[in-house]
């Protein structure tokens, strides 16, 4: 879409654009990043013509109506035949001012998406919830604050509405702190093992919503009977597979979005559990329920781990594996979509791992 992207350096980006996006010359191809996926979506309406915005099979299940139709109070028409990508934007070159309404209910990513194109509308827009339930409420703070670096002007005059003044981005200089879903396998390594990991930033640093888990990970063999996972989403999966070791059972409640993450999340770890020992998890409506055995422990428990495909069932039941013999992990190739270093890092922290097949 015309913008330069340069790394000249392992950890930097060097970002060159113009302030106008241009049409692709073919379909936006996103694997299965939801991510992507929606912000993208909002994004090239500002593009003057036909955009499509495309996944794999499994991005292909995720919903993407909802901000469709948002777009649509916009002056945007997106086209989305089964309510999930792929999913084709009419762009216009810019968007109009006004209100617009969104269900946030499946995901936070909808107002993310909504609000950083809104600083680009050619008058002021608001972007109103349709209910006051929304996942992840953190991210949204994330969002704002990054507008807000690049010149934006965001108010919150109520926690369901968002006024965002049409004054374009300007070029600005930004450090991004690590990425805290990922430090979650980290430091359940470090706590499971009795080892010491150094990410170089301590947890108390981190403002990302999913830091709130190295408290419970901290807590780990005695983490709370009841887990709330609404504002750390991405993060079950790491606190699902430890709690499998912890010493009283754990209910992990608030993740129904799990279920439509890249892939139904709920459903992969309480399986994957289960293939490690019967019965040490099961699924109350959407919610987890994991009934441990710390005699696990040592032993070894021969179990395939099915992936899905997803980066975060791999890395979060590689930590069982840390403690329980003859776990192998099905397509560990998976987890180059958000930490392709993953296994080498084990590998560095002095974990001995074995590749079959």
């Amino acid at each position: 879409m015309g913008v330069g992207i340069s790394e000249p350096d392992a950890t930097s980006f060097v970002v060159t654009a113009t302030g106008r996006l241009a049409v692709p010359a073919a379909p936006l191809f996103l694997g299965n990043a939801g991510t992507a996926t929606r912000f993208l979506t909002a994004a090239v309406a500002l593009v003057d013509g036909p955009v499509v915005v495309d996944g794999d099979a499994n991005m292909r299940k995720r919903p993407i109506g909802p901000l469709g139709k948002a777009l649509a109070e916009l002056g945007v028409r997106a086209e989305a035949a089964t309510g999930c990508p792929p999913v084709t934007v009419h762009g216009t070159g810019g968007v109009t001012g006004g209100r617009i309404s969104i269900d946030a209910g499946l995901s936070s990513q909808y107002v993310s998406a909504l609000l950083m194109l809104a600083a680009c509308g050619r008058g002021p827009i608001e972007v109103a919830l349709t209910g006051d339930h929304i996942g992840a409420r953190g991210y949204i703070d994330l969002t704002v604050a990054a507008m807000k670096a690049f010149g934006a002007r965001v108010e919150q005059p109520s926690p369901g509405l968002w006024r965002v003044a049409a004054t374009g981005y300007h070029a600005h200089d930004m450090a991004i702190e690590p990425d805290a879903s990922a430090a979650t396998y980290l430091w359940a390594a470090e706590r499971i093992s009795g080892g010491a990991v150094d990410l170089g930033t301590p947890a108390s640093a981190f403002t990302q919503p999913d830091a709130k888990a190295h408290a419970m990970i901290s807590a780990w063999p005695q983490m709370p009977a009841v887990i709330e996972g609404s504002q750390m989403q991405d993060a079950i999966p790491t606190l699902a597979v430890i709690a499998a070791f912890n010493a009283t059972p754990v209910r992990f409640t608030g993740i129904a979005n799990l279920r439509v993450k890249e892939c139904d999340r709920i459903r992969a770890l309480s399986g994957g559990l289960n293939r490690i020992k019967p019965g040490l998890a099961h699924e109350d409506g959407d919610e987890l329920v994991i009934s441990p055995d710390r005699s696990l422990i040592g032993q070894s428990r021969p179990a395939e781990i099915e992936t899905f495909d997803d980066h975060r069932i791999a890395m979060s039941f590689a930590l069982a594996g840390l403690l329980v013999g003859g776990i192998t992990i099905l397509d560990p190739a998976c987890v180059a979509k958000t930490y392709p270093a993953y296994w080498d890092d084990l590998a560095s922290l002095g974990v001995e791992m074995h590749v079959s097949g």
